[in-house]
C-alpha cells in the first residue's frame, strides 16, 4: 500500500533517493509491466512539482506509441527522431529542453508545456521506450533531475521484464 505523503525536500538527491526507494517499494514484487508503469507515472505525477504531463512512449514497429500516463490526452503516435521523445529515442541519450518552442520540430501535444525532459529506456541493448516529463514552467528540469531520474528508470530496468510487453 501507498502512504499519501508527499514530503518536501530542499536537496535534489535525497528527494530522488526518496522517490526511487518508493518506486522499488511499489514495484519490486509486482510482475505487471503495465501496472509498474501505471504505479511510476503515479508517483512522478504527485511527487514532482511544476509539472503538467508523465508518462511513457514504448517502442512498437518503429515508432512510439503511448503508454501508461498522467495528465491531459496525449499524442498517441511519435515518429523516431521526431519531436523531444523522438529525439531521445532516436539518439539514445537524455533530452532536456528549456524552452519547447525553440526545440526544432517540437510536438504540441499541450500548449501550456514550456520545457521538457526525456529519458530512454534501454534495457541491454535495446531501445524499449522513453520516459517523457513535462512542465509548464521554462528551464524546469536540469543535469541533476537527468541524472536521478535515469536512475528511476534504471529500476524499472531491474524490475519490468520488457519482453513481456506485446
Amino acid at each position: 500500500m501507498f502512504k499519501a505523503e508527499k514530503p518536501t525536500f530542499k536537496d535534489k538527491k535525497i528527494f530522488y533517493n526518496f522517490i526511487n526507494m518508493k518506486l522499488t517499494g511499489l514495484i519490486c514484487e509486482e510482475k505487471d509491466w503495465l501496472a509498474n508503469l501505471s504505479n511510476a507515472t503515479a508517483l512522478l505525477g504527485y511527487m514532482l512539482d511544476d509539472i503538467n504531463w508523465v508518462g511513457f512512449y514504448l517502442l512498437k514497429n518503429n515508432e512510439l506509441v503511448l503508454g501508461p500516463f498522467q495528465g491531459k490526452p496525449a499524442c498517441t503516435h511519435i515518429q523516431m527522431g521526431k519531436g523531444v521523445c523522438g529525439t531521445a529515442a532516436l539518439n539514445r541519450k537524455i533530452q532536456i529542453v528549456e524552452n519547447v518552442q525553440e526545440f526544432p520540430g517540437h510536438i504540441a501535444c499541450d500548449s501550456e508545456s514550456k520545457s521538457e525532459i526525456v529519458i530512454p529506456i534501454i534495457s541491454g541493448n535495446k531501445l524499449i521506450g522513453v520516459l517523457d516529463i513535462d512542465s509548464p514552467i521554462l528551464s524546469r528540469f536540469d543535469k541533476e533531475d537527468g541524472l536521478y531520474l535515469e536512475k528511476f528508470v534504471g529500476i524499472l530496468n531491474k524490475y519490468i521484464k520488457w519482453e513481456d510487453i506485446k
